[in-house]
């Protein structure tokens, strides 16, 4: 018996990913995309940064969208791989244009961010989401 080797069943991989895919999209949605949603629709003129120039209010929009919408999909697992790719963009912007200079302090939130993102992006959802169900009842 090898104390080192400590091995789960099969099945246990699709619960990891599970809570990886609840985690991040839950933190991403209610830590961030709440409040950028609540600011989308407020009363106040639209106020945001605009690295790429396409203005304040198509620049929130896509954060609210990346942020809630994706960020919602991705916990439900459904188009997991393709809701991927706007939060992907939203937190890699946030770290070249706003954190890059800062300390790895705080850069960490957006890098473990975006490493989960990839990671959940080359795995897959799993079999406990809605693509597994869907690609189960084909």
């Amino acid at each position: 018996m090898n104390l080192l080797r400590f091995e789960l069943p099969s099945r246990f991989h699709d619960y990891g990913l599970l809570v990886l895919r609840l985690a991040f999209g839950f933190s991403l949605m209610y830590g961030h995309g709440w409040g950028k949603m609540m600011r989308l629709f407020g009363p106040d003129e639209i106020k945001f940064a605009d690295p790429f120039g396409f203005g304040p209010a198509f620049t929130l929009s896509f954060a609210v969208f990346a942020e809630v919408i994706c960020a919602i999909l991705v916990m439900a697992g459904l188009f997991t791989r393709a809701a991927l790719i706007p939060p992907f963009i939203t937190v890699a912007t946030a770290f070249f244009t706003v954190h890059f200079s800062q300390e790895f302090g705080q850069q960490e939130k957006v890098v473990l961010f975006a490493f989960a993102f990839l990671a959940m992006f080359f795995t897959g959802p799993g079999k406990i989401s809605l693509d597994g169900y869907l690609k189960r009842s084909k």
